[in-house]
């Protein structure tokens, strides 16, 4: 969650944000009129405990200061419970309020004030006009739309054939790449708890946009346990540490993990209804990082590097943007997204968005450091990043590689992943 040392920051997000700040404030204030309401009567308490100590018991002095501290203790009793509720209203008002933008994120509306960091390679060019990748993928018969509706409702798509065996080479080939860079593998479970996903900031917010499991435990019964389906690795991988003071000498931690991920796009409705864009399942090379204050942004930048590494093998033009204010995430006090050129739309789309979020997860998540033997732990900065989104990057190479004749190339790097295959072609 954000320092409250940072509200002032996070006022550069937008007028939205500042009225989740003024309602914290709110309570805050009330919060801390009320314990300082409390600290004079339990000084009261206590006065008149030792006024009646003094006193004779039999005496109506007595008599008066024992119902005057019965008084006292009752107010103190019904100022606690109200105490209690303050805290708990003021900590729900907190984990709505978003993380304040590093100093160096550029003012903005929305994504068209996202200034271009830089571009890779250079557009394909065709003798003819470029098909979207579900027309493609449809014709080829490798993405299968209607067996995924019948099999589990709207935006959930079958791969078939070339499709499937490219997929998992994708996965295979990001993992390679990512671990002969220094990350550790993981392989995460699928389902995560409430406290996972508000560790890592996607509750409350965002609990529309997720799949809620429920525990059938008798014919007629059914118990809530809790328990979601992961919307992405980044809270898996990042929650491993929640809870946990670390060495300053095993850091940075940096993890690699493939998941498939589940969101129910619960406000994207009308937005990217075709292909595989915008899915309510979806595969993901997740990049997670725990590190100290003092070197995160420098691990930013080479986590941006790491995903990036991912697109150039593969010989996909993509361009860098920095996200504005108006546009950065919740948890996020810095990102960069990598914009893939996808052709038969005629325009970049996310494939990956590297972020910092310094100590905004570690502080919901109670991930610590002790810098050295001795010192108070500190809280960690994490980051993660998509390494990367792995149906948009099929959803790439489709348009990307796709031929005069419907046929798509394979790039080369994904060839000894797919037992030397060089084209999809019509059967």
């Amino acid at each position: 969650m954000l320092d409250p040392a940072r509200m002032d920051d996070v006022l550069r997000r937008g007028p939205e944000v500042a009225t989740l700040v003024a309602g914290w404030k709110t309570l805050d204030e009330q919060r801390r009129k009320l314990q300082g309401e409390l600290d004079s009567l339990r000084q009261a308490r206590n006065a008149a405990n030792d006024k009646m100590a003094k006193l004779d018991k039999k005496s109506s002095e007595f008599a008066a200061a024992r119902d005057e501290l019965k008084a006292i203790s009752g107010r103190i009793k019904d100022g606690e419970q109200a105490l209690r509720d303050l805290e708990e209203r003021s900590a729900g008002q907190l984990l709505l309020i978003p993380n304040a933008p590093h100093a160096s994120v550029p003012m903005g509306a929305g994504e068209a004030d996202n200034p271009v960091l830089h571009a890779w390679g250079d557009k394909p060019t065709f003798a003819f006009a470029p098909q979207l990748h579900d027309d493609l993928g449809k014709a080829l018969g490798v993405l299968d739309f209607e067996g995924g509706a019948r099999i589990a409702g709207s935006r959930i798509t079958v791969l078939r054939g070339a499709a499937s065996r490219m997929t998992r080479a994708l996965i295979n080939y990001m993992l390679d790449l990512h671990t002969a860079h220094g990350y550790e593998e993981a392989w995460a479970p699928a389902l995560v708890r409430r406290a996972a996903l508000t560790g890592t900031g996607q509750l409350p917010k965002f609990e529309a946009d997720m799949f809620r499991l429920a525990l059938e435990v008798g014919p007629d019964h059914v118990a809530d346990n809790d328990l979601f389906m992961s919307p992405t690795a980044e809270v898996q991988i990042t929650n491993l540490h929640m809870d946990q003071i670390l060495d300053a000498e095993s850091l940075p931690r940096r993890y690699t993990a493939y998941a498939a991920c589940f969101r129910s796009e619960a406000g994207a409705a009308g937005r990217d209804t075709r292909g595989l864009i915008r899915q309510r399942q979806f595969d993901k090379v997740e990049l997670v990082k725990v590190t100290t204050p003092e070197t995160s942004y420098d691990e930013l930048e080479a986590l941006r590097r790491d995903a990036e590494r991912v697109l150039q093998g593969l010989g996909l033009h993509y361009r860098v943007v920095t996200l504005c204010t108006a546009d950065l995430g919740f948890s996020a006090a810095k990102t960069y997204d990598l914009e893939v050129w996808l052709p038969g739309q005629d325009a970049y789309r996310e494939i990956s968005s590297c972020s910092n979020c310094e100590d905004f997860q570690a502080r919901r998540a109670k991930i610590r450091y002790r810098p050295a033997a001795g010192e108070k732990p500190r809280y960690a900065h994490t980051l993660n990043g998509s390494g990367v989104a792995v149906g948009r990057t099929l959803v790439a190479i489709f348009e990307q590689y796709q031929q005069a004749d419907g046929s798509i190339l394979v790039p080369p790097a994904l060839r000894p992943y797919m037992g030397g295959l060089e084209r999809i072609a019509r059967p």
